[in-house]
């Protein structure tokens, strides 16, 4: 089976959710016998300078093309496109060089598969058709209009919330335009499949979920025999992130420093806001972009996940709970992924329930190593790569089965 992967940003160094699930799923389909093709979008907003080299990680691609895309956000674009129909979000990813290497593509091979990470793929899909008579697969990492939804809901400036909630209507329009073009929807949770169903999606669907490689994570359990310090790994230009951080700083961070806490908090990411840099807050360390996340994460026995939007799943939550960390995270942090509370990870909705979490945390007495491995041992039953790649190409074959007949 030959499958071409289209991808909106280049998926590497492996530092973010989409990278990790972009590619886990393109090695597991590949180790299963799957040639597969990437062409990415190599952004200004995520450059990545590969000039030629192909890094380890990505080694299993038959091949990859990459095309620069200039998504910058530009205030006159942004300006006209209030008066627009189109989505913003989407229209950043419209380049004429990515749909002249694609139609190139498309002539000089025939795929079976053609699977589109994320809808900002979408506006490609008359093309596929017209060059090609592959599968065309969305998988969609999330609902994207819900992430902007639920960032307008927790915006506190009036302006900006009217400005995002347009954003947000406008690309909830499209997103529901673009369920009629697709073979086959690949949902990363149910809750998701779910969610298009109710928007009025028709067509064949699976739950595919983020998997985790995990031969390439090696917990490091001595951080529960050291004094207990506090982790956040994520990208920091991402706004669900820097929300989520700026109000656990706020709400949660702020009151337990006035009681004198001696935890530290641990904040890595790429991108770093230089004005979140220059915040001052006692027993808090910006790390900024670290060399390798892995190592990062096993330094630290607790990693918070403080998201209070947003939408799929988390791939930093499976890292974590890879490498037996006990993560606390929100509700809407842990869609998709059926840990419990207590048992596995733990669950804070509230700046109260976040502060008494760490309290528990504090309470175990060398007892919070049992829910760090009881994590590890849950991901390697539910998340494994190798078990969610068959699974996705059981389906293909099913598929390009019935297309034959």
């Amino acid at each position: 089976m030959r499958i071409l992967q289209l991808c909106k940003k280049f998926p590497y160094p492996l530092k973010d959710g989409e990278s990790i699930a972009i590619t886990s799923l393109s090695k597991s389909l590949s180790d299963a016998g799957v040639e597969i093709t990437l062409l990415a979008m190599n952004t200004s907003k995520h450059y990545t300078d590969i000039n030629g080299y192909v890094p380890a990680e990505l080694a299993h691609y038959h091949a990859i093309y990459d095309v620069h895309v200039d998504n910058r956000i530009k205030p006159w674009d942004a300006f006209k496109n209030l008066f627009s129909p189109d989505s913003y979000h989407v229209s950043r990813f419209i380049s004429s060089a990515f749909e002249k290497k694609l139609i190139q593509l498309l002539q000089e091979t025939t795929y079976d598969v053609i699977q589109l990470e994320t809808l900002y793929l979408s506006p490609y899909i008359p093309i596929i058709r017209r060059y090609s008579d592959a599968v065309v697969a969305m998988r969609a990492h999330n609902v994207e209009h819900e992430i902007w939804e639920r960032v307008a809901y927790n915006t506190r400036f009036p302006l900006k919330r009217l400005y995002l909630r347009h954003l947000a209507r406008k690309l909830k329009r499209y997103e529901i335009a673009q369920l009629r073009q697709y073979d086959l929807l690949v949902a990363i949770s149910q809750r998701d499949l779910e969610r298009f169903i109710q928007m009025g999606y028709e067509q064949a669907a699976a739950v595919i979920p983020i998997g985790i490689d995990l031969k390439s994570y090696r917990p490091d359990f001595r951080s529960y025999h050291r004094e207990l310090s506090i982790g956040f790994i994520g990208s920091l230009d991402w706004m669900p992130n820097v929300e989520g951080v700026q109000w656990f700083l706020n709400d949660v961070w702020g009151p337990m420093q006035r009681k004198r806490e001696t935890l530290k908090l641990y904040i890595a990411g790429r991108n770093t806001p230089e004005w979140l840099r220059r915040t001052r807050w006692r027993n808090v360390i910006f790390e900024g972009e670290v060399p390798d996340a892995a190592r990062f994460i096993n330094q630290h026995s607790i990693m918070v996940v403080p998201l209070l939007s947003g939408s799929g799943m988390r791939a930093k939550i499976l890292e974590a709970m890879a490498l037996g960390k006990v993560v606390i995270t929100t509700s809407i942090g842990l869609e998709g992924i059926p840990a419990r509370h207590k048992r596995e990870v733990l669950v804070a909705d509230t700046s109260k329930e976040f502060v008494e979490a760490l309290r528990y945390c504090r309470q175990q007495n060398g007892r919070l190593e049992q829910m760090g491995r009881r994590a590890l041992d849950f991901v390697s039953r539910h998340f494994d790569s190798r078990e969610i790649g068959k699974s996705l190409l059981e389906i293909y074959s099913t598929l390009l089965e019935a297309v034959k007949i």
